[in-house]
């Protein structure tokens, strides 16, 4: 067997733990956004708003985004406003980094998020590098309900945003992560692009660290990532660790972007082909 030098076998033992280290993360991060964490919210006959109706949107391809192009350096990072029972919260301190680090992003509202937050929601729709998406209203499994009940999620949002800041999503987030060809098919034919993410972030789990949280999605991130995070409170360290996320990733080299922005470079990336 050939002589492994000393400085070898400490680089060696090094990737090993990392190793050891990451994977358990990975499941954890799946586990916390695609898990049952978050409880459905029975629908109210009641609300607070008298949403006016939104001019129909021009139905688009059914197709389902969850990350960028991997030969262009950037980053699309986006945060979930999950409906819940109590009123619904925001922490507003992950707007402030995003403000003072001037770094793009891309939030999906829950339609009864913005109802509880209609402050929020439009100091929100003011910030240029900020796009507001759609992620449905009571924050159901929709995969479990039938297609009446996932065009209703989806309109009252859309009406939610328009009745508050004048203006409609065309990107929608599944709650959980989870949707099949039929929900894809039924948010296109509202003009809806399904989208996703390819880093789960895992900040719903207590048990991410800031610390754990900033190595994680700084050493995971990867060209074209769409990470996902949470700003109703449910990131438990999020604002914590996002200036050092934003400065760790920008000094990799990578710039952000919104998911827009994102899907733009990759269309005309293939229009050119």
């Amino acid at each position: 067997m050939p002589n492994i030098s000393h400085a070898r076998k400490l680089r060696l033992k090094k990737r090993i733990v990392f190793a050891a280290f990451l994977f358990p993360l990975l499941i954890t991060a799946g586990r916390a956004e695609n898990g049952r964490r978050h409880t459905n919210v029975p629908p109210s006959p009641l609300s607070k708003y008298s949403f006016h109706p939104t001019p129909s949107l021009r139905p688009v391809l059914p197709r389902v985004v969850s990350h960028g192009l991997s030969s262009e350096k950037t980053i699309a990072l986006t945060f979930d406003a999950c409906s819940t029972h109590a009123p619904s919260r925001y922490d507003e301190r992950i707007t402030e980094v995003l403000v003072k680090t001037h770094t793009p992003a891309t939030i999906f509202l829950g339609g009864k998020w913005m109802e509880d937050e209609p402050a929020q929601t439009k100091y929100l729709s003011a910030l240029p590098f900020i796009e507001l998406e759609n992620h449905t209203f009571y924050h159901p499994h929709l995969t479990k309900i039938s297609n009446e009940q996932i065009r209703e999620e989806l309109r009252r949002t859309q009406e939610a945003m328009y009745t508050l800041i004048g203006r409609q999503p065309t990107l929608f987030r599944p709650p959980y992560g989870e949707y099949d060809k039929r929900v894809e098919t039924i948010a296109a034919a509202l003009g809806l692009t399904t989208v996703e993410y390819s880093l789960a972030s895992g900040d719903p789990d207590p048990h991410f660290s800031k610390e754990v949280l900033i190595k994680y999605v700084t050493t995971m991130a990867r060209n074209g990532s769409i990470i996902v995070m949470h700003i109703n409170g449910r990131g438990w360290h999020t604002a914590e660790a996002l200036p050092e996320i934003i400065a760790r990733l920008r000094a990799r080299g990578f710039t952000f972007v919104t998911v827009k922005d994102l899907i733009h470079s990759e269309e005309k990336t293939a229009h050119r082909k």
